[in-house]
Formats: structure tokens, sequence, C-alpha cells
């Protein structure tokens, strides 16, 4: 039997956990190498592979491969574009073709979330129209959490961790001080139309009066007299008032409160800045002395507090896909399926990838409590458990963890250059 090479790629925004499954895939390929070829990965994602810049993981050691499970970032480089359809740029998907055909690539593996999905459809696609089919395979990551039809998405479950435990300690801090200095705190975390992250920093709320005192959803928009009740409400009654408000949140007419009014290369509106308009609102209405923070790269890249079940989770959808590929599975995606709330159990399923691509899932209305401002008891059900155990990565004697950067050495090119 002739063995086809692997060549798995990232894509998007990164996670806390994205290598977890890089390790998994890899580490499951080496173990089946009397049916697989050698494992590339695309430099910087699709352009990487458009750009015929593919990693040799054969040059990397066994230990290097491992210490991908808990370090953070792309090991490999990730990017944000997005192929256009084969109508438009039919030649895009013939490079990609050439490059597979080049090299000789029988398994390719894209890592994301919807936008990558619908990639690695089209190229399963025009893979048979062209004569050289590939199985394609999908392999689910998004810190959004709006993947449909998997349970929940590898990466999510380690920032909602870090979302949880930074609304926590940044409001002991607002509360030791609020007699005399700041009375309100805005920490705006990530979520362009799904509050799903907004909706974990409510699980630091223990009990009636715990923070956060109110939750900002992108599903929800914003009443601004209501918010203000509430923030001079919690400030009279507890001293001072803690708020997650996510960067997707939307004002009556439906304009997103932060839009920049710039795209990214998949077309979606950039957006950031979100808590100080909040904090603005507050100051003007209320006159309560206020911080704000964005949590940005830090709540993806936090693998130092990253959940246990999520990087398992990650990893086991890497094995997962190579599992698949060997099945002769193609235009599929692995996912996670919930079986049991408590104890909390999962396994992995099946997905067809056409139904996850350009989709997404938003929060539930019954996860929302009715006021909009809080999540309800069946949010904390589905949320909590995704955030359950620690997975510290070892540390070094200087105090800090011990990250792994690879070699990255490229494989000869075959092919001239190609223009973008």
């Amino acid at each position: 039997m002739v063995k086809k090479n692997l060549l798995y790629a990232q894509s998007g925004g990164v996670t806390p956990v994205i290598n977890a499954t890089a390790c998994g895939l890899i580490e499951t390929a080496r173990k089946n190498k009397d049916k697989l070829g050698k494992v590339y990965a695309g430099k910087d994602g699709i352009i990487g592979i458009l750009n015929e810049e593919l990693i040799d993981t054969g040059k990397e050691s066994k230990a290097d491969i491992a210490a991908l499970r808990h370090t953070p970032g792309g090991a490999f480089g990730s990017c944000r574009f997005k192929l256009k359809g084969i109508d438009e740029n039919r030649a895009q998907y013939e490079r990609l073709i050439e490059v597979f055909k080049a090299h000789d690539i029988g398994y390719f593996f894209y890592n994301g979330g919807g936008d990558s999905a619908d990639t690695a459809y089209k190229v399963s696609q025009i893979g048979k129209t062209l004569g050289f089919p590939v199985q394609c395979i999908g392999v689910p990551k998004t810190i959004d959490n709006d993947l449909p039809i998997t349970d929940n998405s590898p990466g999510f479950g380690s920032v909602a961790k870090y979302v949880a435990v930074s609304i926590l300690e940044a409001s002991l801090d607002v509360e030791s001080m609020a007699s005399s200095s700041t009375k309100v705190f805005v920490l705006e975390v990530m979520g362009r139309h799904a509050g799903w992250i907004a909706a974990a920093g409510g699980l630091a709320q223990r009990k009636k009066g715990d923070p956060p005192h109110l939750i900002l959803f992108p599903e929800i928009p914003l009443d601004e007299k209501a918010m203000l009740a509430k923030v001079d409400q919690a400030v009279k009654k507890y001293g001072y008032c803690s708020i997650v408000v996510s960067e997707g949140v939307r004002d009556k007419k439906g304009k997103f409160l932060a839009d920049s009014g710039r795209r990214d290369a998949f077309g979606h509106a950039q957006l950031g800045g979100v808590a100080p308009v909040v904090a603005g609102m507050i100051t003007d209405a209320l006159g309560y002395k206020n911080h704000w923070a964005v949590s940005d790269y830090l709540q993806r890249s936090a693998r130092h507090i990253a959940s246990k079940n999520d990087v398992e989770q990650a990893y086991a959808m890497g094995k997962a896909a190579v599992d698949l590929a060997l099945q002769g599975k193609s235009g599929v995606m692995p996912v996670v399926v919930r079986t049991s709330d408590q104890p909390y159990r999962w396994k992995v399923g099946e997905a067809d990838i056409a139904r996850v691509a350009n989709r997404e899932k938003m929060m539930p209305r019954k996860y929302i409590s009715a006021d909009g401002f809080g999540i309800t008891a069946a949010a904390r059900r589905y949320l909590e458990p995704l955030i359950i155990g620690e997975d510290y990565p070892p540390y070094d004697r200087h105090g800090l963890p011990k990250y792994v950067h690879l070699k990255n050495l490229l494989v000869p090119r075959k092919l001239p250059r190609f223009e973008l």
C-alpha cells in the first residue's frame, strides 16, 4: 500500500489549546506510521500551503511534539485568510491541488472554526473535480464556542475559566478599594455575535451579590437606561459593581457599540473598545469612578490556567481526526458529544462539515436571565463542567512556564511561486 502524506494547518485566532490538538494529531499519526506517510504543517495556515511553505513535523523530537500539549499560541502559525468561492477564484483551489500532488498529500486537516470548515469542504469538492481526491477533515477550534453540532468548541473552556477567574479576582480588588476609590469595573471579553465567553464570567457568581453584577450579551440589545439603573443599584447595595461585556454588544438599532468601521479578511466587523464606551456611559450618567480592561489576547493565550477538560477534549479532537481519516472518511469533523451533566461525561462524535461551515451557535435565550443581565441555572449546568480541572504547564527554575518553540523546517519547494 502506498502511504500518503498528511497536511495539517491552523486557522484563525488561536486558542490556549489549539497546539494540544496538533499534538494529538501528530502523535496519533506517528503511531500509525505503517499506514500513513509524513506529517506536514502549513506555515501560517492556508497561506503557507498556497505558498508551498510546508513544515516537516518529522524533524521535531518526540519531546517537543509532546510539549505542544501545554504550549499556547499556534506552533505552526495561523492566518486570517478566507478562500473565495471556487467560481470567484478557481486558481487558488487549483494551486492547493497542485501542492497536494507535488507533495503526495492524501489527507488534509484544517483546524479552525466555521470559516475553516467551509474551506475544508470546498477543498474536498474541488479535489474530486480536478481528479485528485483528498480526504479533508475539519478539526474544531474556537474560543467563541459558536460552532454548531459540537456540544462545545475546544479552546472555549480554557478561555471561560480565565474570564471567570479574572472577574472574580479583579472584583476582590475593586471591592477592597470601593469606599474611597473605584466603584465600577468593566471587563471586555471576546465574542462578536455569541455571548458564550461573557456568560462564563457569570460562573464567578456563587451567591446573590457576588460579581459580576451585570453581563452584557451580544444577543440582548443594550437598554442603556436599564443598565445604568442596575449599576447604580449594585453600587448602593454592595458598594461596587463589576461588569463583563462582550465586544459584540449592540444598541437597540442593531449597531455594534464598538464598531470601528473596518472589516477583517473574513468580512467580519473589527471590534474592540466597547469597555470604554460602557464606562463612559456610567461616568456621564452616574459619575462613579471606574476602571475598565480589555482581556483581548490574554484570554486566548492563558495556557497557565487552562481547563483540564478543555485540554483533554482538544487533544482528543486531533486524535479523532486521524482516526476518521484512517476509516476512509472525508468531509467530516470530529465533535464533542455530551452524554451527562452530573457527573460530566462526554464522547467523540462525528459531523458533516457542510453542516458546520459558516454557521454560528448563539446563546439560547433560556441561558440568559429574564432581565438580560445574567445567566440562568441552565447556563451554569452547561458551562461549569467546561472549566473544571487544572492542567498546569511545567515551570522552569526561573519561575516561568516551559513552552516549546519548534524548529519548523520547511520541505524543499517543487513548484513555481504563486501570487496570492
